[in-house]
């Protein structure tokens, strides 16, 4: 497949994601944060998406998690906005507020700024939610390379969409 809008890996693997979600007649529902709708615009690429993509939230700001995705300012102050008690709320929002039947939030600190020493730039969280799932969602802390470079932050922000791409896979 050749997109000018998105690079071959990426719409490769939304392809994936479209088909195997449509063939397990699983619909999805995103939260994203540093990403800014990169992985929902990845999915809507693809034709036939409208049969697995159930809705995307773009939650940058903290106000916006807490408004849209009913992320606690207990959560947010007492862990961040990158952290996997916020991915997990965030993730948990994004079933509430819609009918599909998994979720995965992304949050984290794309760069090349904004970084500190427990969370320097590249630091991404992600949370997986089923719909019915007992338990809390999974989650996963990523470090990405190359936020301090030229382009890095969009460096960041593609690996951090291929991973919550692969999340989405059956």
């Amino acid at each position: 497949m050749t997109n000018a809008l998105l690079p071959a890996d990426i719409e490769n693997l939304a392809a994936r994601v479209v088909a195997e979600n449509k063939e397990y007649g699983r619909t999805v529902a995103l939260a994203e944060s540093c990403t800014g709708g990169l992985v929902a615009a990845a999915i809507t690429e693809i034709a036939g998406s409208s049969a697995v993509l159930d809705r995307g939230f773009v939650t940058y700001s903290n106000a916006s998690k807490m408004e849209a995705l009913g992320v606690s300012q207990d959560i947010i102050e007492t862990f961040g906005a990158v952290s996997i008690a916020c991915v997990w709320a965030m993730a948990a929002g994004a079933l509430k507020n819609s009918n599909a039947d998994v979720a995965v939030a992304i949050s984290g600190v794309a760069g090349p700024g904004g970084g500190t020493q427990l969370k320097p730039v590249g630091t991404v969280v992600f949370a997986r939610a089923y719909r019915n799932q007992d338990g809390e969602p999974e989650g996963e802390l990523k470090h990405f390379e190359g936020g301090d470079e030229e382009g890095g932050r969009a460096s960041i922000r593609r690996q951090a969409t291929i991973c919550a791409l692969e999340l989405l896979l059956p």
